[in-house]
């Protein structure tokens, strides 16, 4: 099964190039692409099952063995994101199809967007399954330079000055982190994270912690950990609803993910555990304080998304397994709400011509379908029982409380003061643009795409199967946190011989 490892990475770029020849022929482009994400979210369930089962796999690449070749490692927490952001992806890239940002149009360059949102998936995929520091920068820099393209799409002017900002603020992010590669291979020698294991540990304390500080930045800023978040909520919003939704599931939970593997594989131990569940407290607060003060649908959500990144912070920050397992859990949770929210405020631009509050009023008569995906939604992310995000908070907050100490209780506090403002933005959302009368007449439109509305049941289908399959789910986050923590299993996995 070992060859199945790379295929997640070489489907979408095979794709890519393929639907860049095919830029004249828009259906075959979509049936190209449907056809790449459809198996590579296949394969990476039979990866799922066969990390669970018989441990991480690993593959050499050109057949040269680590520490000295690039390895590919799907373990148990690699193998769970691999599954949900390939079951995402398609959801969206299916929405886009029905919302007609695939189709050829002066507004909608079919030959940019198919090849781009491929090698986004590719990068994203190469990002989760990098078995050394320099193949995790090689999976960033291929999911970034794809949003480069896809966050400025259509060219207007306001997405050339967000976007602008958005390429400065992750080049800067890139850039500390190459350097953090650099100056980890000159410390250590290597770059390999098995091998890395055994030579940071013998490092000085000063060093070592140097670089795990200067990691935690690269990280940081790609995650929109505070303070180093500011840059999110002005990009997101202007861009596509599609891309602003995979952008907001994804992108910064690749950065989280790095964060967790980095942190429980190279760097074990509270070193700089009460610095990560600081940056975690204010992250939640400042987050979902700025999502309070907002009138546009979009910018709420980004900000709720800055929010909600501290849990899982929160979560790696206490260095426990059981942190670990809430963190793992709320990360597959927030994947799915997060992208699907984004969705439905597109549902909501396509159907009443905006997100502005101050312009809604009326759609659950207008829309009631929407009206009830976005309701469903939005409980789920603030955590209203029995949801999935319910499941995640509790587990993040018994963590805390099993942790003890000032410092966990208090992020055990704004924890719960952040979903209880969570519910508040969402209710407030609910009153003014479903519940209330319109402020003016909306003017009639066609039926929504049946596509995108289809993409986006799914997704909450989703958002809410994993409550019925919380208990397995935790199960399986269990053993991955309890892997990640041991570290024994991904480094005698990829090297039999030990790290050296």
């Amino acid at each position: 099964m070992s060859t199945l490892v790379p295929l997640p990475v070489v489907l979408p770029l095979l794709g890519a190039a393929l639907t860049l020849l095919l830029a004249g022929r828009p259906q075959t482009q979509r049936t190209v692409s449907v056809g790449c994400l459809s198996i590579s979210l296949t394969v990476a369930v039979v990866l799922l099952v066969q990390a669970y089962r018989q441990g991480p796999l690993v593959v050499q690449i050109g057949g040269w063995p680590a520490p000295v070749g690039i390895v590919l490692v799907a373990d148990q927490l690699a193998a769970l994101m691999l599954v949900v952001s390939s079951a995402v992806t398609l959801c969206v890239l299916l929405y886009s199809i029905g919302q007609g940002q695939a189709e050829t149009g002066e507004r909608s360059p079919v030959a940019i967007f198919h090849p781009t949102y491929l090698v986004l998936t590719a990068g994203v995929c190469n990002a989760f399954l990098a078995g050394d520091l320099f193949n995790l920068f090689v999976g960033f820099e291929m999911l970034l330079a794809a949003s480069f393209v896809l966050i400025t799409l259509n060219g207007t002017a306001l997405r050339i000055r967000t976007g602008s900002t958005y390429v400065v603020v992750n080049v800067l992010a890139s850039m500390i982190f190459l350097i953090s590669v650099g100056l980890v291979y000159a410390a250590t020698g290597t770059l390999n994270l098995a091998q890395l294991t055994a030579r940071l540990d013998a490092l000085p304390d000063g060093v070592r912690l140097s670089l795990q500080l200067m990691l935690l930045v690269a990280f940081g800023i790609k995650a929109a950990v505070f303070p180093l978040s500011a840059w999110l909520p002005d990009s997101y919003p202007t861009a596509p609803a599609p891309v602003t939704a995979v952008f907001a599931g994804l992108l910064t939970k690749v950065g989280v993910y790095a964060i967790i593997r980095t942190q429980t594989l190279l760097f074990p131990g509270q070193q700089a555990g009460e610095l990560l569940m600081v940056a975690a407290g204010l992250t939640m607060l400042v987050g979902i304080l700025g999502a309070v003060a907002q009138s546009d649908i979009k910018r709420l959500l980004s900000f709720t998304l800055v929010s909600h990144i501290g849990y899982m912070i929160f979560g790696v920050g206490l260095s426990t397994v059981a942190g670990l397992v809430g963190a793992i859990f709320y990360v597959v949770h927030h994947i799915t709400i997060q992208t699907t929210l984004f969705l439905i405020s597109g549902l909501v631009e396509q159907r009443a011509g905006s997100t502005d509050l101050r312009r809604l009023g009326g759609l659950s008569r207008l829309a009631p379908m929407v009206g009830v995906l976005f309701f469903v939604s939005a409980m789920n992310l603030a955590g209203i029982p029995p949801f999935s995000g319910f499941l995640g908070k509790l587990g993040l907050l018994q963590a805390g409380v099993a942790a003890g100490g000032p410092l966990p209780w208090t992020l055990v506090a704004v924890g719960t003061v952040t979903s209880l403002l969570t519910l508040y933005v969402a209710s407030r959302v609910w009153n003014i643009a479903f519940w209330r009368s319109p402020c003016e007449t909306v003017a009639p439109t066609a039926p929504l795409p049946a596509l995108m509305v289809g993409a986006t049941v799914a997704l909450v289908a989703l958002g809410v199967a994993l409550t019925f399959v919380a208990g397995p789910l935790f199960e399986f986050t269990g053993r991955a946190a309890e892997d990640l923590i041991e570290r024994t299993p991904y480094v005698r996995a990829v090297l039999p011989g030990g790290a050296s």
